[in-house]
């Protein structure tokens, strides 16, 4: 079988309404006009540099709803992961999602400089930036094994803000 990427996600959510404003506003994903006609309660988005269909569909299923017990109670997806090509995106991302009260946490996994936020119904995603393997070191590797601070500062001043990342390892070199 030849997997070689995760072509889209679906999302259960509360309010439809919300949930697209904070992916089209916070991540910069763009809505698809491709929900079946008479069919309500659905939406799909594209991230800004993908060539997919469609990242994203987001169904609501209502105000009512209860948080994901899942990682606590019950069996579930954790997190979803998209990366980004340059630190100076990361960066921006960043402040992006502190601005907009869903930045909660940033992580140094060696090879992966990662950010990880909430959505608005508590769903948590992780935005990240690969190092290019052509850059991959012996304290990098070394790394994966540990979850440190992340410093975006550091982290570009030593690959350079508009290094594209993931090159030769989410893409050809």
């Amino acid at each position: 079988m030849g997997i070689h990427r995760l072509n889209h996600a679906v999302l259960y959510v509360r309010d439809l309404k919300r949930s697209v404003a904070f992916y089209r506003d916070v991540l910069g994903f763009r809505p698809i006009p491709m929900t079946p006609d008479g069919f309500r309660g659905a939406a799909f988005l594209q991230a800004p540099d993908s060539t997919n269909d469609h990242d994203l569909g987001l169904f609501e299923i209502g105000a009512a709803a209860g948080p994901s017990p899942a990682g606590r109670t019950s069996v579930g997806l954790y997190h979803l992961a998209w990366e980004l090509d340059t630190l100076d995106e990361l960066a921006a991302t960043a402040e992006r999602l502190a601005s907009a009260g869903a930045l909660v946490g940033a992580s140094d996994h060696g090879t992966t400089k990662s950010l990880y936020g909430h959505d608005p119904d508590g769903l948590e995603f992780e935005i990240c930036w690969i190092v290019p393997a052509d850059l991959l070191d012996a304290d990098a590797l070394a790394a994966r094994k540990r979850i440190g601070r992340l410093d975006l500062d550091r982290e570009r001043q030593r690959y350079g803000g508009q290094t594209r990342g993931g090159v030769g390892i989410s893409v050809p070199a």
